[in-house]
């Protein structure tokens, strides 16, 4: 099935995470549309830039059957000395190679999902959400570029009394955001970087919109019961967002314009467990040689962020660092 030919109550998912602890408050079960309107060059999830299903080849599952090459009626399937490769300007997209493939070889990434078939599967950690004060995100890509989708989805699970929140890059219509906001609980909001030159050199395009929507979703937020809370994230992102001029500017941001309503900012570390991704794609990624922030690193950006004229309390660093040789001594030492 096409993705131009979804409608509402259809849309192209690329996962569902359940068990998430980073996507809002609790234990959460995340909903990644594909589809995005950015093109970030830190991008780590590159399979989710593309509206359209995606094959990728895992070379560890293959068996080498060629049952995919034999069922691609694209004929884009070919079994080389490094691997299978796929032609990109003939795949479709379509899943048969998945679909047949003994060993699971060959994966399909995104899936088209009926509206009330996805509720009901998300639902199912119903028990999960009441005990946590969790709920249900759903994020992507950009949830807006199938938006109607994104605010039916929403709607239906408020209906159903769970905790809701979209998760947006801000880069969308602002008739593309109204059909989402008034059913999300909450916005995840990024804010990755404040300079509108540096933002188009990163992300394909400046900040002007999303600067303009973020304004918007808090004047929302000020107005209506729902939403009723914000959180800025911010990629920490060595030599892009990760400097000192881009944490300060993006707080002065925040003090000026949303302090009443922004309960959370989050500075995000950067990870670099996407690099078989952009490899199965057949993409290469500027951050592939880039390593983790240490510690260090992050408690000094941290420590900007709180001085830079916003309420302290709401800065939280989050994700994994870099380990340096002295801790992980330490670490040693402690397993023995």
């Amino acid at each position: 099935m096409l993705t131009e030919n979804l409608n509402n109550n259809q849309a192209t998912i690329l996962e569902i995470v359940r068990m998430s602890t980073e996507d809002g408050p609790g234990i959460r079960t995340t909903v990644f549309l594909k589809g995005c309107t950015l093109n970030c060059s830190w991008c780590h999830n590159p399979e989710s830039i593309s509206i359209k299903p995606q094959v990728c080849w895992v070379g560890s599952r293959c068996i080498g059957c060629k049952t995919c090459i034999e069922v691609c009626k694209e004929n884009a399937l070919t079994l080389t000395e490094a691997g299978m490769w796929i032609d990109r300007s003939r795949c479709t997209g379509c899943g048969d190679c998945a679909a047949e493939c003994p060993g699971t070889a060959m994966e399909l990434m995104g899936k088209i999902w009926q509206i009330d078939n996805l509720v009901d599967e998300v639902n199912k950690d119903r028990a999960y959400f009441e005990t946590s004060g969790g709920g249900i995100t759903i994020s992507g890509g950009e949830p807006a570029m199938q938006a109607g989708f994104a605010g039916a989805f929403l709607k239906s699970l408020r209906e159903k009394g769970l905790h809701t929140a979209l998760d947006t890059c801000g880069h969308c219509s602002r008739d593309a955001l109204n059909q989402t906001l008034h059913y999300a609980a909450m916005v995840l909001f990024d804010l990755k970087l404040i300079d509108p030159k540096t933002h188009k050199k990163f992300t394909g395009h400046d900040n002007k919109r999303i600067l303009d929507n973020l304004l918007y979703v808090a004047d929302y937020i000020r107005s209506h019961v729902y939403p009723n809370a914000l959180w800025i994230r911010t990629p920490m992102i060595p030599g892009a967002t990760a400097v000192f001029e881009n944490i300060a500017g993006i707080g002065q941001f925040v003090a000026k314009n949303l302090s009443d309503v922004v309960d959370r900012w989050e500075l995000c570390a950067f990870n670099n467990l996407c690099r078989d991704k952009y490899l199965r794609l057949d993409q290469k990624w500027a951050f592939h040689h880039t390593e983790l922030l240490t510690k260090e690193d992050m408690d000094v950006l941290t420590e900007e962020a709180k001085s830079s004229g916003v309420n302290p309390e709401i800065v939280f660093p989050t994700g994994s660092t870099r380990l340096q040789p002295e801790e992980m001594k330490q670490e040693i030492g402690d397993g023995l």
